[in-house]
């Protein structure tokens, strides 16, 4: 049944896509094993253990050069292999980028949502296109002039 309200809640939102809320992952078996794989690589990939692992091969690779006379078979080797460990790492790294962006605007939602004065209507605007964003940063930055123009005249008037 909660799984039910979240999902509810979700689709009311129409904020996150469907297939990045919690209630899709749950009910995937792929997505939720995706996501669990992709969360612990990314965990390992950016420890120590990794980038130690990361300069041994290459090391190892650079002193084999000279047993190997330099060859093209021996260059292809590093190619190759860092040309695969890039491309699935890009997959992987995007997947807990876009759960973690996800997760920080329901925050900053959840914040704008509990502070009465704040515009609600920014809620879910990381859907908005690349116009509508330019258009209100727009608005932002004239309000801003004009608030600190008010400000800069009012204090100009007290000090006279």
């Amino acid at each position: 049944m909660r799984k039910e309200t979240l999902s509810s809640s979700t689709d009311t939102l129409d904020t996150v896509p469907d297939t990045s809320s919690p209630a899709y992952a749950a009910s995937n078996p792929i997505t939720r094993t995706f996501d669990i794989f992709a969360s612990a690589v990314t965990r390992w990939a950016g420890s120590p253990v990794a980038f130690g692992l990361a300069v041994i091969s290459i090391v190892v690779w650079a002193v084999t050069g000279p047993v190997f006379h330099y060859s093209e078979d021996w260059q292809l080797v590093i190619n190759t292999g860092t040309t695969i460990v890039t491309f699935v790492m890009v997959f992987l790294i995007q997947q807990s980028q876009n759960k973690d962006s996800v997760a920080l605007h329901l925050k900053l939602n959840e914040l704008l949502a509990s502070h009465r004065p704040a515009d609600n209507h920014l809620i879910g605007i990381e859907d908005a296109s690349e116009d509508e964003l330019r258009r209100l940063a727009a608005v932002y930055l004239k309000m801003t002039a004009e608030k600190n123009g008010e400000a800069v005249a009012g204090t100009s008037s007290k000090a006279a």
